[in-house]
């Protein structure tokens, strides 16, 4: 039997304490200076409290936008960040697990050496390969298009992986009771498979939507249009301005609203993910 001390748990609660104010006082930090004019952000000290500007801020960036990003409303951007995060989630589950499937349940020549191939990728990063990748984008006329901006970030060495570490462990039973059922192999994949693997791919499904939200450097290549630019961009945008001091209060504001969706995801997904991770449905 342990021992519980107060001591102990009083420790444990404030090491936790202190994590979550580190963490949680820049974002704190930056709605203060979302809801100020400028000049109040930028004096010292910053005021600590919110203040009166919080509409007239946030309905600018939405609304009319912001010059130094081309006047483009920033509720734009969001919607096509937030349609480049789903298709590219949408897109890596999809094809790694049927990937997964093909290579676990079919028996044809050099399946194992195609999966290694699929696993080598891993070393080459899309930074490594992002002048080819561009090159064949352009050429396919795939520049300022949802298309463009999803396509080439879909495959998933890492999916496929864990989709395929996750099929070794079904049974062979299954595969061998569906098969006596009559059961094809893709009635067996969506009928038994994908409901064993949903856990897996809500966990999978939240880390791709903040990859593909987080995309800065793919973006910036295949959008030149400003209708197409994702709210990654637009947020190093504001900072970089030439011979002026960037708009900080709208910055901060942009921020907060890029923050949102990803957190909306991790809040709304929290018991799956964390189910997917450690408490595989089998």
């Amino acid at each position: 039997m342990v021992e519980s001390r107060w001591w102990i748990t009083a420790l444990t609660h404030a090491v936790l304490l202190l994590g979550v104010l580190v963490v949680l006082l820049p974002i704190y930090l930056a709605f203060v200076a979302s809801t100020h004019p400028v000049q109040n952000v930028i004096q010292v000290p910053m005021p600590m409290l919110p203040g009166g500007h919080f509409w007239e801020n946030y309905s600018q960036v939405l609304g009319r936008g912001v010059p130094t990003v081309g006047n483009v409303p920033i509720a734009v951007m969001l919607f096509n960040s937030l349609v480049m995060a789903l298709g590219i989630a949408a897109g890596k589950i999809a094809i790694s697990i049927l990937s997964a499937f093909a290579i676990v349940y079919f028996r044809f020549p050099l399946r194992m050496a195609f999966f290694w191939l699929i696993f080598i990728t891993l070393m080459l990063p899309v930074e490594v390969r992002i002048v080819p990748t561009f090159q064949v984008a352009a050429d396919l006329n795939l520049l300022n298009s949802y298309t463009g901006l999803i396509l080439p970030l879909i495959a998933s060495a890492t999916a496929t992986f864990l989709f395929r570490q996750f099929f070794l462990t079904v049974p062979d039973e299954l595969a061998e009771a569906a098969r006596m059922d009559g059961a094809g192999p893709m009635r067996f994949f969506f009928d038994i498979l994908l409901p064993l693997s949903r856990t897996n791919i809500a966990a999978l499904f939240v880390i791709l939507f903040i990859y593909g939200w987080n995309q800065y450097l793919w973006p910036l290549l295949i959008t030149t249009d400003r209708d197409m630019t994702t709210v990654v961009i637009s947020v190093q945008a504001l900072v970089s301005v030439m011979e002026e001091e960037p708009q900080w209060h709208l910055l901060m504001a942009v921020a907060m609203l890029a923050m949102l969706p990803p957190v909306a995801v991790v809040l709304l997904m929290q018991r799956w993910f964390v189910k997917g991770l450690v408490e595989p449905e089998k």
